[in-house]
């Protein structure tokens, strides 16, 4: 398992929803995409590869066995476009609009149960 996310592979990670867990993900691919724009290589990899932890992290959650073939799926597409031929035509837009409702979404659960806390604005798509 990875150091970087050593402490949600402890078990952290498998509380989450997967709603909160794709939105995790969902920001690292915000981050690679505006790194790809930025033209900083070692950042847009940076953040692929923690993108590749958090759904390894998410396929192997044994709650989610039955959605493993979406999540499996989902991992491709996002490796397809950034390290392979992008032979499912995936733009910046379609993988934002794919990940952003989970990031919204965990946004407000957060924002829900703990209404005086300080929650960062999700990434710009």
């Amino acid at each position: 398992m990875s150091s970087r996310h050593a402490d949600l592979a402890a078990g952290r990670w498998h509380v989450m929803s997967l709603m909160e867990q794709l939105g995790n993900a969902g920001s690292e691919v915000s981050r690679a995409l505006r790194a790809r724009e930025q033209g900083l290589a070692d950042r847009e990899r940076s953040a692929l590869n923690r993108f590749l932890d958090l759904m390894d992290m998410t396929i192997a959650d044994p709650r989610l066995r039955g959605r493993r073939k979406e999540l499996c799926r989902v991992r491709e597409i996002v490796c397809d476009y950034f390290v392979g031929e992008n032979t499912f035509r995936s733009t910046p837009e379609s993988l934002n609009r794919y990940f952003m409702p989970y990031a919204q979404a965990a946004r407000r659960k957060m924002r829900a149960a703990h209404p005086s806390a300080q929650v960062d604005p999700p990434p710009a798509a």
